[in-house]
């Protein structure tokens, strides 16, 4: 293989891969950085490294606008502007393999998710990433690649809860795209990023100065959200999505 391919597989059709110290190309992923973090991504990763929402984003995101949606984009910055390298590998391996970002949970496999128009239904695809420098697909050697579906890819991952909350940002996406096409004014562009990405804030405004008056959300939610970190995003992205739409 001479460039990189991406082969569509169905969810429950097996593929055979592996990767490890023992794979020749363990940790060329991790090289020649472009990571998007999404929501749930950089939530993890900030509360693995026991920092707040800001000093995160300034010690290792890049904050951008998406082209295609006006909607703000965390990218995690390069620990070195040459090769760069993601801040968090080392010669091991990743340092917060347990809380990495959903790409690199879900590498070798793609997942798209689209919405019909006229039903409002979802449904799921998937595809297998060849890239020209990964060797995880060839058998020999000391490792015995095994054979699994993306379905069981996703539940030995640990992907089922990112995909659930990743997807209540696609849904926010998809609605910016149909109902709202072209740039956000300024302070849609500071609720998006709030919501986001600054959940320290969002908190403060919610529980501090009187911002859960004007959220329509269950109180179920509204109380989980005060110690729950995750349920506070939930909470954002029902914010966001009135405040948008």
């Amino acid at each position: 293989m001479t460039q990189n391919e991406m082969e569509p597989i169905d969810a429950r059709e097996a593929f055979c891969f592996s990767c490890g110290p023992d794979v020749p190309c363990f940790n060329e992923c991790c090289r020649d950085l472009s990571q998007s973090l999404t929501p749930y991504d950089a939530l993890r990763l900030r509360n693995r490294l026991e920092m707040a929402s800001r000093e995160f984003i300034e010690r290792f995101g890049l904050l951008n606008t998406g082209p295609a949606t006006g909607l703000p984009v965390l990218t995690l910055g390069p620990a070195d502007e040459e090769t760069l390298l993601c801040p968090f590998v080392t010669p091991d391996g990743c340092a917060v393999y347990e809380d990495r970002p959903s790409s690199c949970r879900m590498y070798p496999l793609a997942r798209a998710v689209s919405r019909s128009r006229e039903t409002g239904e979802t449904a799921v695809h998937y595809a297998l990433v060849k890239e020209a420098h990964c060797r995880g697909f060839e058998k020999g050697g000391s490792r015995t690649p095994e054979d699994r579906t993306p379905e069981d890819w996703i539940r030995d991952q640990g992907l089922s809860e990112y995909n659930r909350l990743n997807d209540l940002m696609l849904e926010i996406i998809s609605l910016k795209n149909t109902s709202h096409p072209g740039p956000l004014g300024l302070a849609a562009q500071k609720m998006a990023h709030m919501a986001f990405y600054d959940l320290d804030s969002f908190k403060a405004l919610v529980f501090e100065q009187g911002g859960h008056r004007e959220i329509d959300a269950p109180s179920e939610l509204m109380d989980a959200a005060r110690q729950d970190d995750v349920k506070l995003l939930e909470l954002a992205m029902v914010w966001l999505k009135a405040g948008l739409f």
